[in-house]
Parts: C-alpha cells; sequence; structure tokens
C-alpha cells in the first residue's frame, strides 16, 4: 500500500470536502487502514460516513472500523442497524469482534450477535463475553492452530493446512491431548527435520508458557515481557485450550490502562479525551478538586486556631509552604515507586511488611538531610530563634517520615483490597499529606514555644 504523506492526506480532505467521488475511492483504495482511521480524526461525522460507504471491501471497511478510536467508531457505528454491524463482525476475529460489541449499548448487542452469519464464531463470542474484559480471557481470541499429540508428522501437515484456511495468522502449533489440555508447542523447525516422526507428542517442546483465562492484563503483560513472546495459550482452570492471545492485543490494552491509571494518579475520576465535551471533562475532573477544597477549608481551621502563635513569630507563617510541598512530594514519590513495582510484578503483595521497613529506612535517611539542610539554613537566617529552628526541622523530620510510611503503606492496602493503587499516587496523597503535614507542623511549633518562648 502507497505511503500517505501530511500533503497526501490534506489534498484528500480538500477532494472529499468537494464531493470528489472518483478520486477519493481511488486514494482510499490505496491506503492503509490505519491511514485511514487517522484521516476521520480530521473528519465530521458526516464525511466520515460519506468516506467509509465509499470503501468497497467489506474486510477493509472491519479492518478500518477496529483503527479507529472508540470515540470515533462509537460514532460510526450510532449510524449502523445491528444487521450492517453482524456483517463487519463476520470479518474480525473474535477478540477484535468481542472488543466492538463490548463498546455497544446492552440493548444492541444481542440484537448484533443474532445477525452473525458464521454460527460458530457468534458462540466464541457470547463465550468471550462472559470473561470480564480485563482479564486474559476477555482480550483472548479463539483464532488459533491446534493439533493431537498422537498424530503423526504426515497428518500433523494435513491438518494444520485445513485449519490454517481459516486463520489470518499462524504464530505457534499448539499441541493438545484427546480432552484438549494444552500439552506443549510445535515448532516449526522441528516439522522440517523431523518428517517421518510417528508421533507429534515425541517432538514437541513440553511445559509451554500459559495463562489462565481469569488471569488480569496485567500479569499478563509482565509474562509476555518476561519471556518475549508474540502470542500465548490460554487455559481454563483444569488447563484446556481455550484461546490465545497476541503481543499487540495486549500492549493496546497496557496502553489504555495505563493512560487510565494517570488520569487517576491527576485527579481525574474517569477515562476522557481532550476532545470529550465539557460537561463529561467536568464531571470527571470535579470530585477530586471539591475534596481538595475541602481539604483547603480544614487547613485554614487549624492555622485559624493557631492564629496566636502566627501572631507571636510571623516567621513560623513563612514556612507552611515548605511544610506542605515537602509532605506531598515526598509522599508522591513513595507511593509511585510502589505502585510502579506492583505494576511490573517486582514487588509482591507478600512483602508487605519487607517494604513497609524499607519505607521506614528511606523515611530516616531523608529526613535526617531535609531537616538537615533546614536546620542549618534557619540557624544562619535566623539565629537565637530557637523555637522557629526546631520548630520547622523536626516537623519536617516527622512530616517526611509520616509521608513516606503513608505513601507506602496505602497503594500496598488499596492493592490487598482489589482497588487500583494508581489512585495512592495523586490528589489522595497530596490532600492527606497537607492536612497532616499542618497538624504536625502546628502542634510541634505551640510545643517549642512553650519550651523556648518569645
Amino acid at each position: 500500500m502507497k505511503d500517505f504523506s501530511h500533503e497526501d492526506i490534506e489534498r484528500l480532505k480538500e477532494l472529499i470536502d468537494n464531493d470528489e467521488r472518483t478520486a477519493v475511492l481511488r486514494d482510499i483504495d490505496e491506503m492503509h487502514p490505519a491511514d485511514i482511521a487517522e484521516l476521520f480524526q480530521d473528519l465530521n461525522l458526516r464525511q466520515a460516513e460519506w468516506v467509509f460507504d465509499l470503501i468497497p471491501d467489506r474486510e477493509k471497511k472491519a479492518d478500518v472500523l477496529m483503527e479507529l478510536d472508540e470515540e470515533d467508531r462509537k460514532k460510526l457505528l450510532e449510524g449502523m442497524d445491528p444487521e450492517q454491524i453482524g456483517h463487519f463482525i463476520d470479518m474480525l476475529d473474535t477478540d477484535d469482534a468481542v472488543d466492538l460489541i463490548q463498546e455497544l449499548d446492552e440493548e444492541d448487542r444481542e440484537e448484533v450477535i443474532q445477525n452473525i452469519e458464521d454460527m460458530e464464531q457468534a458462540g466464541d463470542i457470547v463465550d468471550l463475553l462472559q470473561y470480564d474484559e480485563d482479564t486474559a480471557g476477555g482480550l483472548m481470541g479463539t483464532e488459533f492452530l491446534a493439533v493431537n499429540e498422537n498424530l503423526s508428522m504426515p497428518d500433523c501437515l494435513r491438518e494444520m493446512r485445513h485449519q490454517a484456511e481459516d486463520l489470518s495468522d499462524i504464530y505457534y502449533v499448539y499441541v493438545v491431548d484427546n480432552d484438549n489440555r494444552l500439552k506443549g508447542v510445535l515448532p516449526l523447525k522441528k516439522m522440517i527435520t523431523h518428517p517421518s516422526v510417528s508421533k507429534i507428542k515425541h517432538v514437541m517442546e513440553t511445559d509451554p508458557v500459559s495463562v489462565k483465562a481469569d488471569m488480569p492484563i496485567e500479569e499478563v503483560a509482565i509474562d509476555f515481557e518476561k519471556y518475549d513472546l508474540v502470542a500465548m495459550p490460554v487455559i481454563d482452570s483444569i488447563g484446556r485450550l481455550v484461546g490465545q492471545i497476541t503481543v499487540d492485543d495486549v500492549m493496546d490494552q497496557v496502553r489504555e490502562l495505563s493512560e487510565r491509571d494517570y488520569q487517576l494518579a491527576s485527579g481525574i475520576s474517569s477515562d476522557i479525551d481532550a476532545d470529550d465535551s465539557i460537561f463529561a471533562q467536568t464531571k470527571a475532573r470535579l470530585p477530586w478538586l471539591l475534596i481538595g477544597i475541602i481539604g483547603g477549608i480544614v487547613n485554614s481551621l487549624i492555622l485559624g486556631g493557631f492564629e496566636q502563635q502566627l501572631a507571636t513569630v510571623t516567621a513560623l507563617a513563612f514556612f507552611i509552604p515548605l511544610i506542605g510541598g515537602t509532605g506531598g512530594n515526598v509522599g508522591v514519590q513513595a507511593s509511585a515507586i510502589v505502585v510502579q513495582g506492583l505494576a511490573n510484578g517486582r514487588l509482591e503483595l507478600s512483602d508487605f511488611w519487607n517494604q513497609i521497613w524499607r519505607g521506614v529506612r528511606i523515611a530516616l535517611l531523608n529526613a535526617l538531610v531535609i531537616s538537615g539542610v533546614v536546620f542549618a539554613y534557619i540557624s544562619l537566617t535566623e539565629p537565637g530563634d530557637y523555637a522557629l529552628v526546631m520548630a520547622v526541622s523536626v516537623s519536617l523530620f516527622a512530616v517526611v517520615i509520616f509521608a513516606t510510611v503513608f505513601g507506602t503503606l496505602v497503594p500496598l492496602t488499596l492493592e490487598k483490597l482489589k482497588v487500583n493503587p494508581a489512585l495512592a499516587t495523586g490528589p489522595f496523597i497530596q490532600i492527606t499529606n497537607d492536612v497532616v503535614g499542618l497538624l504536625i507542623y502546628v502542634g510541634m511549633s505551640i510545643w517549642m514555644l512553650r519550651i523556648f518562648p518569645h
């Protein structure tokens, strides 16, 4: 297919604006589905539908649909009847078909499935819809090549040729027993070097890497990276081969999960895009902003009770931002490291208390350095003001320890409760550390003013 430059796309958009059907069709016919999907981002709905209807190949139309952003795809699907959608699903692998159907409204799903011509594929789709979309079962496809372990090599080759007619890609040849339990993988090299071997099971590679259907996507991605695989078999609870996951599907899902975690860590409560409506973006951003307002009100109430001390030593007020900012930064750093460790599999929940103890030791070292620097600075700039020196430096020491331990404890606890630990890297940590840090600072200042009265 021809590579389309930015200038080519701009020229094509002009042709679309002028309804130049023949010229647009000629260019569209030479474009990759991903390039057509990129073009759609710059078109309004009427233009997108007009171009989509021009694509003569139904299989290419289905590929374009799957390359589109979810929002653009949803807009196109809304203009189609269930029979049309069912025809496109016939062109897709089951994993892509399931992804598309999951984007439809509940009442439309059943009607679309009833319009799928291939009843075997429709049955596979219904089975896959039972799995959670964030598990291996929800991501797998049912298109794979599997042979029985008792076949001879000539019979195996005949079986492979028969199955390959319905497959668009072949990654591995899986070997199963009479009960369809996964037993091994047959390397293509051995088909050439062992053409007359009596049984497949004598040359297959045993104990293949596989995943259970209920394994979370994050763990599946770790296994793909660990073993450098391009595809991985999926088995059920008793070891039967039920599907296959390919690396491109995993990467797409991991990217979506990363975007979701990033938004959650930024205080955005739901998945939104830059081109979503003002109402949708406001709805997603407002909850944590309101919680932040509540945290600010609590801080103002704390400072209200500290008014007399601030009037006595006005310099105490200068260091309030330092206390809050340091606590927030330390807490987010600690939680981010734990969340990253949980995500890449280098940190296990079994290490809960070891990680807490490790966090305490890190906190002590950081607290000594930070409070030491501030102690030296205030001693030089405010010589003789022992109350100020001790209040700020000791408060910083305590805040750093609290923020580190809290930032370590929260994501581990959330992971244990099956809640997304990315929540711990966002406003929750910052707001909590602001409030607690201010309480520590106020309490320490009052105490030090009693020991070193002005």
